[in-house]
């Protein structure tokens, strides 16, 4: 069992600062993630925690944890998602992606019901800027319990461009 992940208020997620992302441009080159897949029903997630909580203990065992977290969820449809966790390096065992782009960053505050309200702000700020979209990724930038702890649920929308 992962113990304490990064040294937070709470032992599990930082505190997350939306300045550094909100309307910026994010450039990743070659970022290693582990990929993993998740089930869900209309676009919600099943199992989730249980992933997250086998996926960080992967992660922490061949002492892989990022120093800056990063997890993308890219939604599959309706029946599923895949979730990127960025790592400092290979995990056993586990499925590694790179994932290399240019993004367009957007920062949204409140309850996960938002998200398609979010998306298409993300559309309208995307058109805003004269800038298609080929995929969209969504960061949630703690758990549901440090959110609750810090009063804010922060999901970070990054647009490929």
């Amino acid at each position: 069992m992962v113990e304490k992940l990064y040294d937070s208020e709470t032992g599990c997620c930082k505190r997350f600062d939306p300045k550094p992302w909100d309307g910026k441009e994010i450039r990743m080159k070659d970022k290693l993630f582990l990929k993993d897949s998740l089930r869900c029903f209309l676009r919600m997630p099943i199992g989730f925690g249980s992933l997250m909580k086998r996926d960080m203990e992967m992660i922490a065992k061949a002492g892989a944890l990022a120093e800056e977290p990063l997890m993308l969820y890219d939604c599959k449809g309706l029946f599923g998602a895949d979730v990127l966790t960025h790592i400092s390096k290979e995990v056993p065992g586990a499925k590694m992606v790179k994932v290399s782009g240019t993004f367009m960053a957007k920062v949204f505050e409140g309850p996960f019901k938002d998200t398609g309200k979010w998306v298409k702000e993300m559309q309208a700020y995307m058109k805003s800027k004269g800038k298609g979209m080929k995929k969209l990724y969504f960061f949630y930038t703690t758990c549901p319990a440090c959110a609750k702890v810090y009063g804010k649920n922060y999901v970070v929308l990054l647009a490929q461009v």
